[in-house]
Parts: C-alpha cells; structure tokens; sequence
C-alpha cells in the first residue's frame, strides 16, 4: 500500500536531483560518496516445449537477477571499507582450514536515500545482503593533475525493496 500524498508532492512539476543522494551503511552515514550506478533487476523467461513438437512457448518468469552496484567516493582515510572487502578475500578457498578467519558478517545491508532541494529525505532503498566484489583501494595516480583520488567499489547484492515509511515531504 502507498504511502499518502500531501498536496505539495502532488503539485510537484520538477524532479528530484540525483545528486543529492546519501549511502548508509552499518547504521551510519558514509562520506564523499559522488556517483552510484542504477539499482536494475532483471528477470529471464523459462520456455517450455510444446509436446510432440520443436516448437517452444513462453513459459513464466525465471528467477531475478540483480545486477551489482557501484560506488565511487572520494579517497579518506576511512578503512571500514578495506576492512569490510577483506571479510571476502581473507578467505580463499585454499585456507578454509583456518579457523581464525570468519564470513559470518561478510554480507551487509546499506540504504541509498535520496534528498530534496529543502534537505528532507523523499526516497529510500534498502538493499539487502550485499558483499564487496571489487574494490579499488587506490587510483591512478598523476602528479601534472589536479584531480580528486576517488576509489570504487562494486557490490554483489540479494534484491532491495523501496522504504515505504518514508512520509511524503513538504515542499
């Protein structure tokens, strides 16, 4: 069920900025995030064939697939995501005899929330069980340049729903 409208959402003719965006993770807010890529599922069909023929029909939906989420952030010294990335690549195959190295938390849900113009949350997504795929601790490096280090990190994930809690913002 949605969420009631107020009157000023309803008169809204201007769209929301993408670039007013924040990422919460692990019940926090997390800095310098400048760029997300789309939160896109997808979903095969399962064909069957028709009997005594080779014809194939369109059958249901297969299952969903979600594709990872990439992230890019200007470079701090913040190592929570260095650490969390290493949750997965401490653990090769070849050392699963090693008891002092645990998965158990490698997975973690984030929220990407979008603002308005006034700083009122309008939209959120919960995205569930995610886990560090790719994380590129250090860019190219140009000392003749007068760019800002930005790292990236891409993000395996199990779905995500939209927070319908959100109430409809004043302006």
């Amino acid at each position: 069920m949605s969420a009631p409208r107020s009157e000023a959402s309803a008169a809204r003719v201007d769209c929301y900025k993408e670039f007013r965006f924040k990422v919460k993770w692990d019940g926090r807010y997390v800095a310098g995030f400048s760029k997300m890529s789309t939160l896109k599922p997808s979903t095969g069909a399962v064909t069957h064939q028709g009997t005594g023929t080779t014809r194939s029909y369109p059958g249901v939906p297969g299952q969903p697939n979600y594709d990872p989420i990439t992230l890019e952030h200007g470079f701090t010294y913040d190592v929570d995501f260095t650490q969390w990335a290493n949750k997965v690549w401490d653990y090769p195959p070849s050392r699963q005899l090693h008891s002092n190295v645990s998965l158990h938390d490698f997975r973690e849900d984030i929220a990407i929330e979008l603002f308005n113009e006034a700083g009122e949350k309008v939209l959120a997504y919960n995205v569930f069980r995610c886990w560090v795929s790719e994380f590129q601790t250090l860019p190219e490096l140009d000392a003749a340049g007068n760019a800002t280090a930005i790292r990236t990190l891409t993000l395996q994930n199990e779905g995500w729903e939209r927070a319908e809690s959100i109430p409809a913002p004043s302006a």
